[in-house]
C-alpha cells in the first residue's frame, strides 16, 4: 500500500503530508455501514437486499453498500493527483516514474474511477460472465458519486484496453487494486451479487454521495489527519466516529414518544370520525400487510372539505402507515412557500408535544433559510444565523420552530430533505425526477419517510406528470404515500394512484378507476392493489358534523371605470357596508384574481371607509408581492385574528388574491370572491365559517357570537361574475385562469340558481362537473366554449409532454444509470423547472436619496451592505437583503437588466448577483415610480409593488 496517494489536501495542516487516499476510502466505507444500520429505514434496507438479489440476507447487501462507499474515489488513482502541485509532491518517486498516460488526455476523477472498476472488480474477483451487468452498475455507482451518472463505455472500461493507461502505469493500477482490496477487507470480503436492479442502484449512490460528504467535513479530516495509526485501527476509529458525525449533522432518526390526540396535535376534544376512522380502520387495514422485501406500503387517499382536519387526519395516517411500513419519520409538501412556512410551525409544536426536539426538523422550500423559525434574536455573525441550538422567546409557536431548528449540517444546500421530518414546498421533492445533479441524494432522502402532499388539486398538469412520476418510483420503494385534497378530480387522483401502483410492480391496473368516498379516504395496497375505504357509517358521521348549505350569491358585476351600481367596487362596498355600519362588526375576506386588483379594492376600501372606522388593522392586504419579511409579517398578522383560537376582532376586512386559498387557517363571516374556476371557489369558499363546527362544540373565542347579519344568513360566497348577461372577462385577468374553466364555472353556477352548495355532499359533484374529464365538452352550437375547451385541452396536453420529455423515466425503462440525466447540460438545479411559466427573478427595491446615498430602507438608515476586509458579506447582511426581495416574472424587465444590476461588489455573490435592483428616487419622502418596459414600478408602504 502506497500511502502517498492522497484524497484530501485543502484545508489541512501544510506542514504534513496530504490526507492518504486510502484513509478517505475506508471512512467512507465505515459510514455507509453506519448509515445502514442506524439512518436507513427499514424499506430502503430491503429494496437494496431485493434489488441486490438478497432479500433474505440483508448482512450480504450491508457488505456490499460499505463496498460501493469505500470505491467511490478510487478514480482519484489517476491524473486526479497532479491537480494540486502541493499534494502532488508528496507522491512516491515509484508512482512519480511510472505515470504511464497520464495527462494525454483529461479524465475527471469520478469517471476515472467508473472506467477503472470493472479491473478493480475483477482483482476482487467479481468474475464478468454472468455478473456483468451487476459489475457494470457498481462501476455506474462509483462515476455518479459527484451527483451526475455517465454512460460507462465498455471498450473505455475493459481491463485490457489501452485506455487504462490514461490512470498511470502498471504500479498505479496496481495501487488501485491494493486500495481496493484494503476496503473489500474493511468491509467484510462481500460476495458478487447476482443483480443491481436500478432503484436499488439509485439508493446506494445516495448513501455513497452522503457518506462521502459527512466525511469529508475539514474539521473531521483535520482531526483524524493528526493521528493516522495503522489501516486496521483506522477503519475501527472511523467507526466509531460515525455516530458522533450523523448525530452532529442531525441525522440520527428519533422515536416520538405517541400522545393522544387532544395532547399532540394541542386541540380540545376527540377526534373527528375522519380522523378516529384513519386512527382505527386504517390502522386494521395495514395490519399485518407489510412482507418484509419493502414492497407492500400503500397510497392513501383523503378527501375532506376545507377545515375538516386533513392535517392532522395526515399525520394520524402516518403514525399508522409508518409503524406498519418501517419509515421514520415524513415529508410534509405543500404547493407555497407561505402555507410551507405555516405548517412549519404546525409541525414543529407537534413533535415538540411527543419529545420530538432532538429530531431534525427542516424547512425547505428556495427562501426557507428567510423564514423566522431560522432567525436568531439580535444581532449575529457568519454561521451561526444558520445554526440554532438556542431557546428563542416569543409565542410558544415560536418556542417550539426554535427547539426544532436542524443542524446547521442540514441547512447547506441539497441537504435540507435528508432530516428526518421535512416541511417545504413539492418542487424540492420533484426535483428528484428531474436530470438534476444529485437527485440520487433526493430519491434516498424521500424514500425513507412517508410521503405526504397537501392541496394535491392545487398543481398544473406539468406538475402533476413530476408528482406521478415522482410516485412512480416512490412505489418501488415501498413508500407510503399520503395524498390530501378537498377538490381533487377522480380523473387526476385515478392517474396518480396508477403510476405509484406500476412503480409498485402492477402493470394491469389501467382498467381500474379508484374513486374516493367524499369525505372520507381510500387506502390502495402497493401489494396486492386492493383497496380499502372509510366506513359508510365513519363517512357518514364525518359529513353529519360538517354538514351545512352554502349560499353562493353570482353578482354581475364589471371591471373598468366606476360609475355604475354593478361596479366591481360599488358591489363590494355594499356587501362590506354591515361591517362598518353594523355594531356586531365582522370578518369579511375579499379575494381577488390579481394582485393589481388587490390593490385597487383596497385602496377603494380605505378611501371608502376609511373616515367611518375602517382604519389600521381592520383593513388588510395580503398578496405576494411585499418583500418577503413584510410578507411573512402580514401573513402571521392576518392568521392571528381570524384562526380557531382567536382572539375575534370586532371588525375585520382581509383583501387578499390566491395566497389565501390554501391551508391558512381563516375563518370569515363572509367569503367575496372574483369568479375562479370551481375548484378553486370552493377552496376559497373553506374560510367561510371554517371553524363553525368546532366552535359550536368548544366554545367560541372570547364567546364572541358571529354578528346578526350573517348569522341569519347562513355561511356565504359572492361571486362576482364579469360573465353573467354575455359579459367578458376583464382584460387584466390575462392567462391567470383557463377561459375555459371561468365560462363552464359561471354555467354551472347559473344552472344551480338560489340552490346552496351542499357541503360537503355536493362539492365531489360540482368539482366532477367543472374538471372532471368529460366526452360532451365539444359543442358545434357554442363556437365561443369550444374554442376556449380546444385551447384549454391543448395548453393541458402540451403541459403533460413537456412534463414526460423533461422527467426521468420510470424505473422500468431505465437500463443504464446515465439516463436519469438524459438531457445534457441541464443537470444543474437552477437550470430545471419545477412549475411551467415560473421564469422568475428577485427584485429588490432600493431608495436613492437626493444627496446620492442609496439604501434598503425609506428613511436611509440601512445603506446597501458592502463586502469586509475578507471580500465576503456576512450572513447577516444577506439576510437583510434577501429578506427585502419579491418574486417577480422575468419578463417584466426582459431586455433591460442592463439598467437594473445589482451593485458591482455584489456581482460575485451566488444570491446577490442575480437580483434585479429597482432604484426608486425619493422627492419629499415618497418613492417616485420607475419606467420599466412602458409600466411604472414601485414599492409602496401599504400597497406592495405597484405596477401600473
Amino acid at each position: 500500500m502506497d500511502e502517498s496517494s492522497w484524497g484530501k489536501s485543502r484545508g489541512l495542516d501544510p506542514t504534513l503530508p496530504p490526507y492518504p487516499l486510502v484513509r478517505h476510502l475506508l471512512d467512507a466505507a465505515a459510514m455507509a455501514l453506519f448509515l445502514w444500520d442506524c439512518h436507513l429505514s427499514d424499506n430502503q434496507r430491503s429494496c437494496i437486499a431485493a434489488g441486490l438479489g438478497l432479500a433474505d440476507e440483508p448482512d450480504r447487501a450491508r457488505q456490499l453498500v460499505g463496498l460501493c462507499a469505500g470505491l467511490h474515489d478510487i478514480g482519484k488513482l489517476s491524473g486526479f493527483q497532479f491537480c494540486d502541485s502541493r499534494a502532488a509532491g508528496w507522491l512516491s518517486e515509484s508512482l512519480m516514474t511510472d505515470q504511464g498516460k497520464i495527462g494525454v488526455e483529461k479524465v475527471p476523477h469520478d469517471i476515472a474511477g467508473m472506467e477503472a472498476a470493472p479491473a478493480v472488480l475483477a482483482a476482487l474477483g467479481f468474475a464478468e460472465g454472468s455478473r456483468r451487468g451487476a459489475m457494470s452498475r457498481v462501476a455506474e455507482i462509483i462515476g455518479g458519486h459527484h451527483g451526475r451518472f455517465h454512460r460507462l463505455d465498455p471498450l473505455r472500461a475493459g481491463a485490457s484496453s489501452a485506455h487504462q493507461a490514461l490512470f498511470g502505469g502498471l504500479l498505479w493500477a496496481g495501487q488501485r487494486e491494493a486500495h481496493a482490496a484494503a476496503v473489500f477487507r474493511a468491509v467484510g470480503a462481500p460476495v458478487p451479487p447476482v443483480k443491481f436492479g436500478v432503484p436499488a442502484a439509485v439508493l446506494v449512490t445516495g448513501v455513497v454521495i452522503l457518506a462521502d460528504w459527512l466525511v469529508s467535513q475539514e474539521d473531521y479530516v483535520r482531526r483524524r489527519h493528526r493521528r493516522l495509526g495503522d489501516l486496521e485501527n483506522h477503519f475501527a476509529q472511523s467507526s466509531a466516529d460515525a455516530r458522533g458525525l450523523v448525530h452532529e449533522a442531525g441525522l440520527l432518526s428519533i422515536e416520538l414518544e405517541r400522545k393522544g390526540f387532544s395532547e399532540a396535535y394541542a386541540i380540545a376534544g376527540q377526534p373527528n370520525p375522519l380522523q378516529q376512522s384513519i386512527a382505527e380502520e386504517l390502522a386494521a387495514a395495514v395490519a399485518g400487510r407489510r412482507s418484509g422485501r419493502g414492497d407492500a406500503a400503500g397510497i392513501l387517499l383523503v378527501t375532506a372539505a376545507p377545515g375538516d382536519g386533513k392535517s392532522e387526519a395526515a399525520l394520524e395516517a402516518e403514525r399508522v402507515m409508518s409503524a406498519a411500513f418501517g419509515t421514520k419519520g415524513f415529508a410534509f409538501l405543500l404547493p407555497t412557500m407561505a402555507t410551507s412556512d405555516q405548517m412549519h410551525g404546525r409541525i414543529a409544536g407537534v413533535l415538540a408535544r411527543q419529545s420530538g426536539r432532538g429530531a431534525g426538523l427542516t424547512l425547505t422550500h428556495s427562501m426557507a433559510w428567510l423564514s423566522s423559525a431560522y432567525a436568531e434574536e439580535g444581532p449575529s455573525g457568519g454561521p451561526r444565523v444558520l445554526v440554532g441550538d438556542g431557546q428563542e422567546g416569543g409565542s410558544r409557536t415560536g418556542r417550539h420552530q426554535a427547539e426544532m431548528r436542524p443542524r446547521w449540517w442540514l441547512r447547506g444546500p441539497k441537504r435540507p430533505l435528508l432530516a428526518q421530518y421535512v416541511v417545504g414546498t413539492v418542487d424540492q421533492a420533484l426535483m428528484a425526477v428531474l436530470p438534476v445533479r444529485h437527485n440520487a441524494l433526493r430519491m434516498l432522502a424521500l424514500s425513507g419517510k412517508t410521503f405526504i402532499v397537501d392541496e394535491a388539486h392545487a398543481y398544473d398538469p406539468y406538475m402533476q406528470v413530476l408528482l406521478g412520476r415522482l410516485l412512480h418510483w416512490l412505489g418501488a420503494y415501498g413508500v407510503p404515500v399520503i395524498l390530501l385534497s378537498a377538490t381533487l378530480p377522480t380523473s387526476v387522483s385515478d392517474r396518480l394512484i396508477k403510476e405509484y401502483l406500476h412503480g409498485a410492480g402492477h402493470k394491469q391496473s389501467g382498467d381500474r378507476s379508484f374513486k374516493a368516498p367524499y369525505p372520507g379516504w381510500l387506502y390502495v395496497d402497493a401489494g396486492t392493489a386492493t383497496c380499502t375505504q372509510i366506513s359508510d357509517a365513519r363517512r357518514e358521521e364525518q359529513a353529519a358534523q360538517r354538514r351545512m348549505d352554502l349560499r353562493v350569491d353570482v353578482e354581475r358585476v364589471v371591471h373598468g371605470a366606476f360609475g355604475s351600481a354593478c361596479h366591481r367596487l360599488a358591489v363590494i362596498g355594499r356587501l362590506v357596508e354591515p361591517v362598518v355600519s353594523g355594531a356586531s362588526g365582522g370578518c369579511v375576506l375579499v379575494v381577488c384574481n390579481t394582485v393589481g386588483d388587490a390593490q385597487e379594492t383596497y385602496t377603494w376600501l380605505r378611501e371608502e371607509f376609511g373616515n367611518r372606522g375602517l382604519t389600521g388593522e381592520d383593513l388588510q392586504l395580503l398578496h405576494a408581492r411585499f418583500p418577503s419579511d413584510v410578507r411573512e409579517a402580514r401573513t402571521l398578522g392576518v392568521t392571528a385574528g381570524m384562526g380557531r383560537t382567536g382572539p375575534r376582532p370586532l371588525r375585520r376586512v382581509i383583501v387578499a388574491t390566491q395566497v389565501v386559498e390554501q391551508s391558512l387557517d381563516l375563518d370569515a363571516d363572509l367569503v367575496i370572491s372574483d369568479l375562479a374556476p370551481l375548484a378553486l371557489l370552493l377552496q376559497r369558499a373553506g374560510r367561510c365559517w371554517r371553524h363553525e363546527t368546532w366552535w359550536a362544540l368548544h366554545g367560541r373565542p372570547g364567546e364572541k357570537e358571529r354578528p346578526h347579519w350573517a348569522a341569519s344568513g347562513g355561511p356565504r360566497l359572492v361571486v362576482l361574475d364579469p360573465l353573467v348577461d354575455g359579459g367578458a372577462l376583464p382584460q387584466q385577468w390575462g392567462t391567470v385562469y383557463p377561459e375555459f374553466l371561468l365560462l363552464e364555472t359561471s354555467q354551472a353556477l347559473a344552472e344551480r340558481g338560489r340552490a346552496p352548495i351542499k357541503i360537503p355532499d355536493d362539492v365531489q359533484g360540482l368539482v366532477e362537473h367543472v374538471h372532471g374529464d368529460r366526452s360532451d365538452r365539444f359543442d358545434w352550437d357554442d363556437p365561443e366554449k369550444s374554442e376556449a375547451w380546444s385551447a384549454y385541452t391543448g395548453e393541458i396536453l402540451a403541459q403533460r409532454s413537456v412534463g414526460d420529455i423533461l422527467a426521468i423515466p420510470r424505473w422500468g425503462r431505465v437500463s443504464e444509470l446515465h439516463k436519469l440525466h438524459h438531457l445534457q447540460g441541464a443537470e444543474d438545479e437552477w437550470q430545471a423547472a419545477t412549475r411551467l411559466g415560473a421564469d422568475a427573478v428577485r427584485l429588490l427595491c432600493v431608495y436613492e436619496h437626493p444627496d446620492g446615498a442609496v439604501t434598503l430602507d425609506r428613511e436611509g438608515t440601512q445603506p446597501l451592505p458592502q463586502p469586509g476586509v475578507d471580500h465576503r458579506m456576512t450572513v447577516d447582511d444577506v439576510r437583510a437583503v434577501m429578506g427585502r426581495t419579491i418574486p417577480v416574472h422575468a419578463d417584466w424587465f426582459r431586455g433591460e437588466q442592463e439598467a437594473h444590476q445589482p451593485p458591482p461588489e455584489w456581482v460575485d455573490h451566488p444570491m446577490l448577483g442575480d437580483l434585479v435592483v429597482l432604484t426608486q428616487p425619493l422627492r419629499d419622502g415618497r418613492p417616485r415610480p420607475v419606467p420599466v418596459r412602458g409600466k411604472r414600478l414601485w414599492l409602496d408602504d401599504e400597497l406592495g409593488l405597484v405596477r401600473q
